[in-house]
């Protein structure tokens, strides 16, 4: 999360390359909690570069299965390791497929701008 700097009420927000860092450390943690998990990206503004203070980190999980439903997949996560709040999408695999092979702008945002650190 943000840290003070020194005595002053400035906020210092992390910068991409320590949320890139603090993700790639945090999955290999967390991924042996999750033996399902197949790939994990991260996307939207520090993928892009373009980040500021305030930024939300983006998260997808690709699993091979799931029997929790999608808007409740998130919650088996810990994400309290990150340097930044986040948002995590977990699909299955079939799912994933499915979400690809289409033309919505999720799918296209996705394309362009994930950064895959796991595996």
């Amino acid at each position: 999360m943000p840290v003070r700097s020194l005595n002053s009420s400035v906020l210092k927000w992390p910068n991409r390359v320590q949320v890139d860092e603090a993700v790639r450390r945090w999955i290999r943690a967390e991924a042996a909690s999750h033996p399902e998990l197949c790939q994990l990206a991260y996307f939207g503004s520090y993928a892009r570069g373009d980040w500021g203070v305030g930024s939300d980190l983006d998260l997808v999980a690709i699993v091979k299965e799931s029997t929790e439903p999608f808007h409740r997949r998130s919650l088996n996560w810990n994400l309290n390791g990150l340097p930044v709040p986040a948002d995590l999408l977990v699909y299955t695999l079939a799912e994933w497929d499915r979400l690809m092979a289409g033309k919505s702008h999720l799918a296209g945002t996705l394309r362009r701008e994930a950064i895959w650190v796991f595996p």
